[in-house]
């Protein structure tokens, strides 16, 4: 049996018309799990992901993974033609996924009440930077803006550096992860409903959420949670300590039982018996003395002596790795996370792989991105066009 057969998402129809990150990785994590997604692009201007990062032979690695498991098609919704063409595909569509700014969709005829219309069952998932209503509605929003607003940069860095963006698109993978869930909480509402509805996902919020408690703090304590470089308020020892040979190692002693671990290991135990070494937070208030212990034992040997002697322990720690070791490392390969994906432009490609396993009915990575429009006529044909409808829409410049 093969993946599409046994997916748990199998027949279940989405329609991809978002662009960059956020609403297309939504897409992308359910057709990881058998969903028939068509990924629809404007004919001259196609999703910019196709061309951000490095590209080999012209051709852009990123969409490679976020394109992944989705048939291409072109589609211009300005057009009468193109508008149609997409109310006709909505009629059989169970999701639709759009990241216009609110009104655009309006503008064309093309709102909740023109879908619902022609589809009362559909579930149109809108991603914006800061959601359909408010004052900012109608600004254009971008992870970047997200992760500045809800008060990760303000948080991150060292407490002399400035506020510190992550170099890539954390608030965009979070709300692509938080979009999926989304869908899938309005698909089972529609199993009790047998109605669809509207999903308004605003890249503002996820991130905030996976900030944790900080606004509560602050609306009991008036506490603002500082920047403390890669240290925690909340336990020590924790943080990336260097190793004689010059690489990195991270120790996180967030279990109290950990902590002990570390410092009988490290040849400190008498710092356990401090008063304050009960609990994190006041572990934290002496990191100094932690780091300082811990960190000079690191100091004196290589990684390698590091790693094992911390797993004897039953200490926790990790290595600091970059790409190259990741690709490489034993638990990831035994995990298949990084997989092989053949794809006829390029040749056998390694990515990630879905994002969990099924042991019943697992995800697949069915094909890699593919190029732009490539679908187009027989994503048409399927929908009941005829070779001379489509020469039509061709003309009027809506593919």
């Amino acid at each position: 049996m093969t993946a599409s057969t046994t997916a748990p998402l199998t027949g279940l129809r989405v329609l991809d018309l978002a662009t960059l990150f956020a609403g297309p990785m939504a897409a992308t994590l359910l057709g990881d799990f058998g969903a028939e997604v068509v990924k629809i692009e404007h004919p001259a201007k196609p999703d910019p992901s196709r061309g951000h990062g490095p590209s080999k032979d012209g051709v852009g690695l990123w969409w490679k993974m976020l394109g992944r498991n989705k048939r291409t098609m072109t589609l211009d919704l300005s057009k009468p033609g193109g508008r149609a063409t997409l109310l006709r595909m909505a009629a059989g569509t169970d999701v639709i996924i759009e990241n216009f700014r609110p009104g655009t969709l309006e503008k064309w005829d093309l709102g909740w009440p023109e879908l619902s219309a022609v589809n009362p069952r559909l579930v149109l998932v809108r991603v914006t930077g800061f959601g359909q209503f408010g004052p900012y509605a109608h600004r254009p929003g971008f992870g970047t803006l997200a992760e500045a607003m809800s008060g990760f940069a303000a948080i991150t860095g060292e407490p002399d550096a400035p506020p510190t963006l992550p170099p890539f698109g954390l608030a965009d993978s979070i709300a692509g992860l938080t979009t999926a869930y989304a869908v899938m909480t309005a698909l089972a509402a529609r199993e009790r409903t047998g109605e669809g509805q509207v999903v308004d996902m605003a890249l503002i919020e996820p991130i905030l959420a996976a900030l944790g408690p900080q606004p509560l703090w602050f609306d009991q304590l008036g506490h603002v949670q500082p920047r403390t470089g890669n240290r925690s308020p909340n336990n020590a020892p924790r943080g990336v300590y260097r190793t004689a040979d010059g690489t990195w190692v991270a120790v996180s002693t967030s279990a109290q039982s950990v902590a002990e671990r570390v410092m009988r290991l490290v040849g400190r135990p008498e710092l356990i018996d401090e008063p304050w070494f009960a609990s994190g937070a006041d572990r934290a208030r002496h990191a100094d003395v932690l780091d300082e212990a811990v960190g000079g034992w690191i100091a004196a040997r290589t990684r390698t002596d590091v790693l094992a002697a911390f797993e004897k322990a039953e200490a926790a720690v990790a290595p600091v790795q970059d790409v190259r070791d990741v690709m490489a490392d034993p638990q990831y390969q035994a995990l298949d996370t990084i997989t092989t994906v053949d794809d006829p432009e390029l040749g056998p490609l390694r990515m990630q792989n879905v994002l969990f396993r099924l042991s019943a009915t697992p995800g697949a990575i069915r094909w890699a991105g593919r190029p732009h429009g490539a679908d187009t006529d027989e994503v048409l044909t399927e929908l009941g066009l005829t070779p001379d409808d489509v020469s039509a829409l061709r003309a009027e410049g809506a593919l």
